[in-house]
């Protein structure tokens, strides 16, 4: 089970009603140990429902309304319930609280920084996948990714100019193109490995969430350490197997 089934597990579950134990949940719920994100997204998912659930119990029932149920059933009349103004603003309330529900508790933005993230680490882990060009010249690499209508114009931290390349890959994200740049960090790699280093680049306008600044934020993802900034009109995203004081040699 990985993040988004488990996302989609956890949405079914009801804090308070449900047992953290059940089987149903259990997996989904022992992945929340090792993945901050959806550690992140379980606390709100559950805040929201709590939240949500008591405002539904403060909903008065309208006075009279089971004797008015009643006596129609009796009387088998046919007026509709929604023209009478009590049933009218309790329902909705409940519409209301529903489609607030239906925004706050679904799994992060498709869209999002985070998602577009997990996403790129899981591209770069993929084994044996094929780069589009192998190359070490950094050049050819921004002329191809032109070429694919990826972004090219983007801005290389000084270390990451000098750091060996190996090759890249042009993307997309919900439609919008991303590039990806894959470099040689220094260490030994396995038979096989071409690359252990990656970065990832998209405009700003193709992913939303994204860090305001050229401050890096470090998140490890899966098996990578990963930094992120934006710069300009673009959002960059380095992946390396390391930890953040390693990531950081490359800024």
């Amino acid at each position: 089970m990985n993040s988004r089934q488990a996302q989609e597990m956890l949405m079914l579950y009801r804090p308070g009603m449900d047992d953290a134990q059940d089987p149903q949940f259990a997996e989904a719920l022992a992945l929340i140990k090792d993945d901050p994100e959806l550690a992140e997204w379980f606390v709100q998912h559950c805040a929201t429902y709590v939240a949500i659930r008591g405002k539904l119990r403060q909903i008065a029932v309208p006075a009279g309304l089971k004797e008015q149920i009643l006596s129609e059933q009796k009387a088998h009349r046919t007026n509709v319930w929604w023209r009478r103004p009590a049933l009218l603003a309790a329902a909705a309330v409940v519409a209301l609280l529903i489609g607030i529900a239906s925004v706050w508790l679904q799994p992060p933005g498709q869209d999002s920084f985070s998602a577009y993230r997990r996403m790129m680490v899981r591209t770069a882990l993929r084994t044996g996948y094929t780069m589009d060009l192998e190359t070490n010249d950094l050049k050819q690499i921004r002329a191809y990714l032109a070429q694919r209508n990826a972004p090219a114009d983007y801005v290389l931290p000084q270390p990451l100019e000098k750091a060996q390349g190996t090759g890249c890959v042009a993307l997309t994200w919900h439609g919008k193109p991303v590039s990806m740049v894959c470099f040689r960090s220094g260490k030994p790699l396995g038979p096989g490995i071409k690359s252990d280093l990656f970065l990832f680049v998209i405009d700003r306008s193709g992913v939303s969430g994204a860090p305001p600044g050229k401050a890096p934020q470090f998140t490890q993802v899966s098996k990578l350490m990963t930094a992120g900034w934006s710069q300009g009109e673009k959002v960059y995203l380095v992946a390396a197997s390391g930890d953040e004081s390693f990531v950081r040699k490359f800024q």
